[in-house]
C-alpha cells in the first residue's frame, strides 16, 4: 500500500488553486474540466482539492474549514529551501500567520500558516 494522494474539501477548488500557487509556488497539474477537482504537482503524492458538495453528497455534514474557526487535527507540511522566504511569500499572498519561522532543538527550520480556507500549512527545511 502506498500514500496516492491528499484530498482537502474546499469552497472553491479555481480559487484554491490560484492561492496556492501565489503562496506557494505550486503548480496545478491536472484540473478537471468542472473545476470541481484539481491536483497540484507536489511530487510522488499529490496534493489534491474537491469541491466540498462531493463530499456532502457521499457523506452528508461534515467539519469545514473556515479561517474564522479552528482548524481541523491535520496539516499540509510543505518542505521548502528558504523557510523565512517561503513565510512571508504566503502571508504576501494572503496566508493567515499562526507561527513565524523557528529553529527546532534537530536544526529543522519550521513556521506554520493558514491557508484561505483556514487549513493549516507547515512550511519546513529538510530534517538534517
Amino acid at each position: 500500500m502506498k500514500l496516492g494522494y491528499v484530498i482537502l474539501y474546499v469552497p472553491n477548488v479555481r480559487k484554491t488553486v490560484s492561492f496556492y500557487n501565489d503562496a506557494f509556488g505550486l503548480e496545478a497539474g491536472v484540473i478537471a474540466e468542472s473545476e470541481q477537482f484539481a491536483e497540484l504537482k507536489t511530487g510522488g503524492t499529490a496534493l489534491a482539492f474537491a469541491e466540498e458538495i462531493m463530499v456532502e453528497t457521499m457523506t452528508g455534514a461534515f467539519h469545514r474549514n473556515r479561517p474564522a474557526n479552528v482548524p481541523a487535527g491535520a496539516e499540509i507540511a510543505l518542505v521548502v529551501e528558504d523557510v523565512v522566504s517561503a513565510f512571508q511569500k504566503a502571508l504576501d499572498a494572503g496566508a493567515y500567520a499562526v507561527a513565524p519561522p523557528k529553529e527546532k532543538p534537530w536544526g529543522q527550520i519550521v513556521a506554520y500558516v493558514r491557508d484561505l480556507n483556514g487549513f493549516l500549512v507547515e512550511l519546513c527545511s529538510e530534517v538534517a
